[in-house]
């Protein structure tokens, strides 16, 4: 073979077999005339790609299904480790408790693991009690942070679990074996010598287990806080991920101090990445897990969905969504995921992630020629069974005073800050906030804000807004799941609820706060869910909403005024024109002065007789309030700029549509009504108006034209 053939021959083979995280190398064997593969040489990580998340396993609903990985069920997917072989581990919390394993060969399996419990064992006769952060070493053992039994165990390949550290009482304390004590730990990492290190989440420490079992500390002092120095005077807040580079250094998800935090070789802890004070929409909040390349980029998962990226040089970016760039109702066009929890690189470059939102596994990739899109977890069914409300009694209907979709302001000023999410239910302000459903605490996080007006609490999909969590007037916890934390002055400074804390239907969440009523957030899937489809006991709404006025707009925002008594002239030359309708609704129980939004809308073009125009045999839906927009910015091109509510300091109530920009799915797109091929004559311009159970306006939806 020639010197060109074979610089020909590397060069295909390096092109068929360059994958997406290794390129190979290769030399020539001794008294041969072709060339062999030696080994993966990783390629540098890029910043800020492109990605589409595609579903390893699960995604179709709750369970606990082992199988083909596509019909596999998981209940609370967090952990993600992938061995030598590409077989990928999930720890499975929630009602399972159970290591999962989705081979190479494509089908899901129970390692260990079967009831909430605390035994050792094998297979299912070992128990845990919410397994979360996981780690893998070369001989394939896992490394388990089982918050629930404050423990750390492990797992053979064989399914044999025992535990390493621990004796499964929330505690402080260093030791060997089960003499040492953690509370709550959620992460774990491992170096190239056998030290298994914890996030010690719950003491906002970081530990280490030595080969031997020897628990120490290594960083914190056992106090929430923000501070770097000394690695046992630092403080950490909630830490929930570790990961380790070769060199021995300790990259820490600070969570809830929304920062990124090393412990170096020489004890010192610093910070590397911290989201600014204030910035509502910052990127680095409350990171959740953490994976590191061999090049120093260190992948994260973060609230609201996103995965970061922070390069060696501190910079910060998002990974992108290769499906859709950044457009007005999609965000800032950073990929988004339901609940992502833990990460693992592939040997391919490619990221697993465990999404707690969709109950899946998904795989992070740049898209491949010619793939399609990815498709989203199966929307979860709304309960069959009758819905009890959060208030006293809660086999009683109560006051419903806001809904899904509704325009929201700030208390700068702004009438159009944001889109209410959820649905709000009238109390008496001091009244306890009882749970509607049985729940299983899945958020190491889950509630926020202690103090101000929109503090909550997250369980499983059900968020309860607007209480003060977990205790009373006077602020003393309402039990043990609670645990109110002083501050420096030793007054109640936040309260903890740890991952893994039950609740039943009817228990005590906390007290309604000064905005007097409850906020219902329903997130099955971790996507926005209207609550109204929760069939709460007792509500009606036999209402027709209200039509207050149509308007239209030419494009330049200049109102089309009729002469008093006569048809609007409707000239074709404007081509575009824009439709604004004041509306609003109301539900069965609801006080006269209450203004609630609408659910669907649209408009239909009729003839003078009241037949329909050519294409509008049935009315054009352009917006349904089923799923809301990630982009805060969307809520200026749904409502016109005189929409706003009282409580932040608009005159009156008001809903005002625009009509001609769409809502669908989640996503908002600008449009316009296109008149300019319309033949002349009279019509009638017919508003759809509707609520969500199916009430629509009649009295004021038709404004008569004449197109000219």
């Amino acid at each position: 073979m020639s010197s060109t053939s074979t610089r020909l021959t590397l060069a295909a083979l390096a092109i068929a077999l360059t994958g997406a995280g290794a390129a190979y190398y290769f030399r020539a064997a001794p008294g041969l005339r072709h060339v062999l593969p030696v080994a993966p040489r990783p390629t540098p990580t890029a910043l800020g790609w492109s990605a589409r998340a595609q579903a390893v396993a699960g995604g179709d609903g709750s369970g606990a299904s082992d199988g083909a990985a596509a019909r596999a069920r998981f209940a609370d997917p967090f952990g993600v480790a992938v061995d030598a072989a590409g077989n990928i581990y999930l720890a499975d919390a929630g009602a399972n408790n159970r290591i999962r394993k989705v081979g190479v060969d494509g089908l899901a399996s129970t390692l260990a693991g079967s009831v909430e419990g605390f035994s050792d064992g094998v297979g299912a006769a070992a128990a845990f009690n919410t397994p979360s952060g996981i780690a893998i070493d070369a001989a394939g053992n896992i490394y388990v942070a089982d918050t629930g039994n404050n423990a750390i165990r492990k797992v053979t390949p064989g399914g044999a679990v025992s535990t390493l550290a621990g004796d499964g009482v929330a505690g402080f304390r260093d030791g060997k074996g089960a003499a040492a004590q953690f509370n709550g730990p959620v992460g774990v990492a491992l170096d190239q010598a056998g030290n298994v290190y914890v996030a010690d989440t719950y003491n906002d420490s970081i530990r280490r287990i030595a080969p031997d079992g020897s628990v120490t500390t290594l960083a914190g002092d056992g106090r929430p806080g923000e501070r770097d120095g000394a690695a046992l005077q630092a403080r950490f807040d909630t830490p929930c991920a570790l990961a380790i580079d070769a060199g021995g250094q300790i990259y820490i998800a600070d969570t809830e101090n929304f920062s990124i935090r090393k412990l170096g070789r020489d004890g010192q802890v610093t910070t590397l990445a911290r989201a600014p004070d204030g910035e509502r929409d910052a990127p680095l909040r409350r990171p959740m897990g953490l994976a590191l390349t061999h090049d120093g980029y260190l992948y994260m998962s973060v609230a609201r969905g996103r995965l970061l990226q922070l390069a060696p040089d501190a910079s910060l970016r998002a990974l992108g969504d290769a499906d859709q760039g950044a457009q007005a109702g999609k965000g800032d066009g950073s990929l988004r995921l339901g609940q992502p929890r833990g990460i693992a690189l592939a040997r391919d470059g490619s990221l697993l992630v465990a999404d707690a939102g969709g109950l899946r596994l998904l795989r992070v990739a740049p898209p491949l020629p010619g793939q399609a899109p990815a498709a989203g977890p199966a929307r979860a069914a709304a309960p069959a069974a009758p819905m009890l409300w959060p208030l006293k009694p809660q086999g009683r209907a109560h006051e419903v005073v806001g809904l899904m979709g509704e325009v929201r302001g700030n208390y700068d000023g702004e009438s159009r800050d944001h889109l209410h999410s959820g649905l709000d239910v009238r109390a008496a302000v001091g009244a306890p906030v009882l749970a509607i459903e049985a729940g299983k605490v899945s958020n190491p996080l889950p509630n926020a804000d202690f103090g101000a007006l929109n503090e909550g609490l997250g369980i499983d999909g059900l968020s309860y807004i607007h209480m003060r969590v977990g205790r009373g007037p006077d602020d003393k916890a309402l039990d043990g799941r609670f645990q109110v934390l002083q501050d420096e002055a030793g007054k109640p400074g936040r309260v903890r609820v740890k991952r893994g804390a039950r609740f039943a239907v009817g228990d005590t969440l906390g007290t309604v706060n000064r905005m007097a009523h409850v906020h219902l957030d329903y997130r099955p899937d971790g996507a926005e869910f209207n609550p109204l489809a929760l069939p709460f006991i007792g509500l009606r709404d036999t209402v027709a909403p209200h039509i207050q006025g149509i308007a239209l707009f030419d494009g330049a925002r200049q109102k089309l005024v009729a002469r008093r008594g006569s048809r609007l002239l409707l000239a074709r030359s404007l081509q575009e024109v824009h439709i604004v309708v004041d509306a609003y609704d109301q539900m069965d129980g609801n006080e006269a002065r209450r203004r609630l939004g609408l659910y669907k809308l649209g408009y239909q073009l009729l003839r003078a007789d009241g037949s329909p125009a050519p294409g509008f045999a049935a009315p054009l839906v352009t917006q349904v309030y089923d799923r809301l927009p990630l982009s805060r910015d969307a809520v200026k091109l749904i409502y016109a700029d005189s929409s706003g509510i009282t409580v932040f300091g608009s005159a009156a109530t008001r809903f005002i549509y625009e009509l001609s920009n769409t809502l669908r799915d989640g996503r908002v797109d600008a449009g316009a009504w296109k008149v300019g091929g319309l033949a002349p004559g009279d019509y009638i311009l017919r508003i759809l108006a509707q609520d969500y159970a199916g009430n629509a306006a009649l009295a004021g939806r038709d404004l008569a034209l004449t197109i000219e």
